[in-house]
């Protein structure tokens, strides 16, 4: 019985974690321009977890399928557009900083 519960523990700690991609993450992922590079996407996903809220998130994944979206909010006169404009820009710096090879 302390070989079951000593492998079972075992297995529990060397186990892969599951790990939930974010919105970035997943947009990167699935965008031919990364080639499926997780480690690049992994990484540009941290620079949004420090930089961007969640809904900012989930707006700038839209960029990655539909870049235009990404010129119209620059181009915004909306206050809205142009603070998360400003977030957007703080989070392309500190992924540029963070993840260029």
């Amino acid at each position: 019985m302390k070989k079951l519960i000593l492998a079972a523990t075992l297995l529990a700690i060397t186990a892969p974690v599951a790990v939930h991609a974010g919105a970035i993450e997943n947009a990167c992922i699935q965008s031919d321009r990364s080639r499926g590079n997780r480690a690049l996407c992994g990484c540009i996903q941290q620079a949004a977890d420090m930089t961007l809220r969640n809904a900012d998130q989930r707006r700038a994944a839209g960029f990655f399928r539909d870049p235009h979206q990404a010129q119209e909010v620059r181009m915004s006169k909306s206050n809205a557009d142009n603070e998360f404009w400003q977030r957007y820009r703080s989070f392309i710096s500190a992924a540029e900083g963070m993840c260029a090879g």
